[in-house]
């Protein structure tokens, strides 16, 4: 990629023009339906920030076996193709492009959210630390089903199936959720996938999981239009990787020969430089997400470490953060109380700069 110092440089992915390198990082809202789709709502929250050369959707689950968290839009069902494609039309007819990150939480769901089924994993070992948020208040994580080799492909599929409908509703792309302790990273990781069968035990055979999805979303998408968001030595979930050099140093390779659209780097603090890792294993597109400002953002495309910057928690309190980062404005702080609560409170009531909140095409 070209190096610049510019956030408001256009740039292509594949064959997708973006009219800058600042992308707003997928964040679970919680402001579903009871169908699990996304509402009018939704619609005006992500047309608000269309500012953004490319938004990532909050992490949807592909089917219903994949839910986890309280109101959290799903894309398994036509009633959800339908909804989804009103945000997607809005956020379009606002300039902006729009990927949808699939994620299918695994094991670190409850029987609440599955119709009293018990979450699925690798191997039937739970979350250690933590609890999960449900609508009965917090409740203790729950030893996982390991799901038999022959259910393996059906959960694969579903994230093909998936992939189809969010062609169907409208996005540009998909983006797979591969860390934060969800099931693609459950299978990746020793401390959680025990198999002894060809989806355990070999660094190879328990990445084999996470390849196969990727393949199942680029047969439909084309590979130029899917993404794969990571996050080496990132804990969160109880996910530890006793070695995580070594296995992103065999995975990126495996990512990168496929062609995908980009790599999404969540560059947590660790002992070792992680954005700049998966550089070294990494030629295309690479988006880096943690904490930037607009400082460090130009810093690091400036020194060709990434080539786009996504921003999570600024674009919450700041629908037009493009804006405030090109006039070096201030930044309003966002209100943790309203992250994931109903309503439009802490969600489209966030002002610009002229002291309203946006208004945009719908």
């Amino acid at each position: 990629m070209t190096q610049t110092t510019d956030l408001f440089a256009p740039i292509t992915i594949g064959d997708l023009k973006l009219k800058n390198r600042i992308v707003m990082a997928p964040m679970t809202r919680s402001r579903a339906d009871e169908r699990h789709a996304p509402t009018a709502m939704t619609a005006l929250y992500y047309a608000q920030r269309a500012g953004a050369g490319l938004i990532i959707s909050e992490g949807t689950p592909p089917d219903r076996m994949g839910q986890g968290y309280l109101r959290v839009p799903g894309i398994y069902t036509p009633e959800q193709v339908s909804a989804w494609r009103t945000v997607t039309d809005a956020v379009h007819r606002n300039g902006a492009s729009i990927f949808q990150q699939l994620m299918y939480v695994g094991r670190v769901s409850h029987p609440s959210f599955l119709d009293g089924n018990t979450p699925v994993g690798p191997s039937p070992i739970a979350v250690g630390d933590g609890q999960v948020f449900t609508a009965m208040g917090p409740q203790a994580f729950v030893t996982p089903r390991a799901l038999t080799a022959d259910e393996i492909p059906e959960v694969i599929a579903t994230y093909g199936r998936a992939s189809r409908m969010s062609m169907e509703a409208g996005f540009d792309g998909v983006e797979l959720h591969a860390t934060s302790g969800y099931l693609p990273a459950q299978f990746l990781l020793p401390t959680i996938n025990q198999r002894t069968d060809d989806w355990g035990g070999s660094l190879e055979k328990r990445a084999r999981f996470l390849l196969e999805t990727v393949d199942a979303m680029a047969a439909v998408w084309g590979p130029d239009r899917v993404g794969v968001r990571i996050g080496p030595g990132f804990t969160f979930n109880d996910a530890h990787d006793p070695n995580p050099r070594e296995t992103w140093a065999y995975v990126l390779p495996q990512l990168a020969r496929r062609g995908l659209a980009y790599l999404h780097v969540i560059a947590v603090p660790t002992d070792w430089d992680v954005l700049g890792f998966a550089r070294e294993h990494w030629s295309g597109v690479l988006i880096a997400n943690g904490g930037y400002d607009r400082a460090r953002a130009e810093a690091d495309l400036t020194a060709g470490r990434a080539d786009l910057i996504s921003f999570g928690k600024p674009f919450l309190a700041n629908p037009d953060l493009p804006e405030r980062l090109a006039r070096s404005a201030p930044l309003t702080d966002p209100d943790p109380n309203h992250f994931y609560s109903e309503g439009p409170k802490g969600y489209v009531d966030y002002p610009a700069l002229d002291g309203q909140p946006p208004e945009p095409a719908l």
